[in-house]
């Protein structure tokens, strides 16, 4: 699979636009709610954010990608508002010089999360709305994507496939021996959502997926987190493109704090959707998302240092 690169794109960073938890179990006076009118700066930045897209993209990609990633926040939001916990809206990251044109949205949670029901119903929601909306956004993008003979083209990427993206093709576009999909603004912004729903999922320290896995596994959740952010380190193997994610999850930390009432239980029901969580993970996600080796990349670098002394 392969997207025309656009003049002067640079390869996407990772996002992270999963909502924070609390730091601490001590009882916290809840921050009261802003209105509309304190908005401004979401909106602004959501407004910046499509202009941003739209400069990259065009039309398709912002519908596609924001309507993504706002279900995915909203997600995240509108469950702090049920459990009464304190959050911003979501904040948009406007960065043209990516494929894309931006490095995703986040909220902040500013007040505690009362037990684990409703931490895993906040860390569950954003997913699972995003994944929902990704649905059509990559059946459209599939027939909008045109057939091209599987062969090397200086002008395009290569995107690596999450096993939802390859089974939608196969099944939807019926791909021949040697062929590949070209695809289009919205087959990007379905690509995208996968991708962010995949690294969101990531049970580790206060990703989704690690509120997720405390929720479900409580202190056990520590070693499951501490054994997948060694696991990112190790899929810098395959490409330079997971240098910064492993970084980042370094910075941000693998133990995830106890909510007020860890004592709560889940209830089946909970667990089933937790299951059905990581199982999204998996169909979401690719080791490669950009295909570049290291002697590519060393490779490019050589080219530039080159052209640089010449």
């Amino acid at each position: 699979m392969s997207f025309p690169l656009p003049p002067g794109a640079a390869l996407p960073p990772v996002p992270d636009s999963g909502p924070s938890a609390s730091r601490s179990a001590t009882v916290i006076p809840m921050r009261r709610q802003r209105g509309l009118a304190s908005a401004w700066v979401n909106v602004l930045l959501f407004a910046l954010t499509a202009a941003s897209v739209y400069v990259v993209g065009g039309p398709l990609l912002v519908v596609g990608l924001l309507s993504i990633l706002l279900a995915h926040e909203m997600g995240h939001y509108v469950l702090c508002r049920v459990y009464r916990v304190d959050a911003t809206l979501p904040y948009f990251i406007p960065f043209p010089f990516t494929l894309v044109g931006t490095l995703g949205a986040f909220i902040r949670i500013r007040g505690p999360i009362p037990h684990r029901r409703a931490l895993f119903d906040i860390g569950i929601g954003g997913p699972l709305a995003g994944f929902a909306v990704c649905l059509p956004v990559l059946a459209l993008g599939l027939f909008e994507a045109r057939i091209v003979p599987d062969v090397p083209n200086p002008y395009t990427i290569s995107l690596g496939e999450p096993l939802l993206f390859h089974w939608s093709a196969v099944w939807l576009r019926h791909l021949g021996d040697g062929q590949t999909l070209s695809i289009g603004p919205l087959g990007m912004a379905a690509w995208f959502g996968l991708f962010v729903t995949a690294l969101n999922m990531m049970p580790i320290g206060q990703l989704d997926g690690g509120h997720v896995a405390y929720s479900m596994l409580r202190e056990k959740a520590h070693l499951v987190s501490r054994i997948a952010s060694w696991v990112c380190v190790g899929l810098i193997y395959f490409g330079p493109s997971w240098i910064v994610w492993a970084i980042l999850l370094r910075v941000l930390g693998r133990r995830h704090p106890p909510t007020w009432d860890d004592g709560i239980r889940l209830g089946r029901g909970r667990v089933a959707v937790g299951i059905l969580g990581f199982v999204i993970f998996a169909v979401c996600f690719t080791p490669t998302p950009i295909v570049v080796s290291w002697s590519q990349y060393a490779g490019a670098w050589r080219d530039l240092v080159r052209h640089v002394l010449s």
